[in-house]
């Protein structure tokens, strides 16, 4: 697809993927890559591996016979730079740019492969003729390479995971499904991939923000083009860790149906106080779709019975999750119901605890309620 003039999206769509990093993604995602035609050619970022020979043909496509000169790495991730291998074959002459972390990243990951590196950092420029690149290097968000890339004269910001979603539908520009479908993928890509990394986030947003930005091309989900100023916004109020302070997240799973009856107790019980409150039944939603939530939740409430001596292992398998992806300044209430001994409930404060959230008292129900 042409961008804008010169510009063209030669990325692919993954309509199967339903799995990335530990999460659920029931709508598959896109790799996007970029293709800029100037004096010189340059290819920004690659596909995963097994959509090569797709995107070796949207090229091919676009090129009609030129050749490409640069290529810009922003990521070594395997699903932004698994096609490099065989893209260096047709094209060795190509030189790729990237960051220092990212040559040691592709050194590793292909060490068969054969390509010409140059090293750049913060300030540093590429001409292809009419068109300057500019390199913004953004260490983890949400990796130690991870780069994005300016088209000046476009004023275009190919911004790699920052501002991206999982949408494999096949719409392509934010102005497609309207604001509040980007900014619900945005923030679940956000919360389960870019959330520990609020810190970076911010150093990122300040790098870009005396940058004239007309288009954001993220490396999964759909170009923006029309809610710039808004993800943006958002982008600045999740990595403040910014939550709603009346709104309440229940996630638990059950085995004879009383621990969903305290779920619905604390339910019942919060919404009369005024609260907004969301529940999930991890049995019926993957424990991603609950980290979502999580984003601008004040109040996260965790319940499991007991079983064998411990919480349910998708209750453990979410909180695992949540501890490692760091929400902060939360408040955290354990539940659960038991017969015998009851260990799921202080297991399920102790890790709140561990989380830094400050908890309320646990709420628990022996054999039923």
């Amino acid at each position: 697809m042409k961008i804008v003039d010169n510009v063209y999206s030669v990325g692919v769509v993954d309509r199967d993927v339903r799995i990335f990093h530990g999460y659920f993604t029931p709508i598959g995602t896109t790799y996007n890559s970029f293709l800029v035609i100037d004096e010189k050619v340059t290819l920004v970022d690659f596909v995963k591996e097994k959509f090569t020979d797709e995107f070796l043909n949207n090229i091919e496509e676009i090129l009609q016979g030129r050749t490409i000169d640069y290529i810009i790495c922003n990521h070594v991730e395997p699903d932004h730079s698994g096609a490099l291998p065989r893209v260096m074959e047709k094209y060795p002459q190509a030189m790729v740019y990237g960051t220092a972390n990212c040559e040691k990243g592709l050194k590793a990951y292909y060490p068969h492969a054969k390509y010409n590196f140059t090293v750049v950092k913060l300030g540093d420029a590429l001409n292809t003729g009419k068109y300057n690149f500019k390199f913004i290097p953004m260490p983890m968000v949400h990796w130690p390479d991870s780069m994005s890339t300016y088209l000046e004269e476009e004023k275009m910001l190919f911004s790699n995971d920052a501002f991206g979603q999982h949408t494999g539908t096949g719409e392509v520009l934010d102005t497609e499904n309207g604001l509040d479908k980007l900014i619900d993928r945005a923030g679940d890509y956000y919360a389960n991939i870019v959330l520990p990394f609020g810190m970076q986030v911010t150093k990122l947003i300040q790098t870009v923000s005396d940058l004239d930005i007309k288009i954001i091309c993220p490396s999964h989900g759909v170009i923006i083009t029309k809610y710039i100023p808004e993800i943006i916004q958002k982008y600045i109020s999740w990595s403040k860790n910014e939550t709603d302070e009346k709104k309440v997240l229940i996630v638990y799973d059950t085995m004879w149906g009383t621990t969903k009856k305290l779920a619905e107790q604390l339910e019942k019980e919060y919404t009369n106080k005024g609260f907004e409150v969301e529940v999930i039944n991890l049995t019926e939603e993957h424990y991603s779709h609950a980290m979502s939530r999580v984003l601008d939740a004040k109040y996260i409430f965790v319940g499991s019975p007991t079983l064998n001596n411990n919480m349910l292992p998708s209750v453990s398998a979410f909180l695992t999750y949540m501890k490692g992806l760091k929400p902060k300044e939360r408040i955290g209430k354990a539940f659960g119901a038991y017969g015998w001994s009851g260990e799921s409930i202080p297991q399920i404060n102790e890790i709140l605890l561990s989380c830094g959230f400050e908890t309320e008292e646990p709420l628990k129900a022996l054999w039923n309620v």
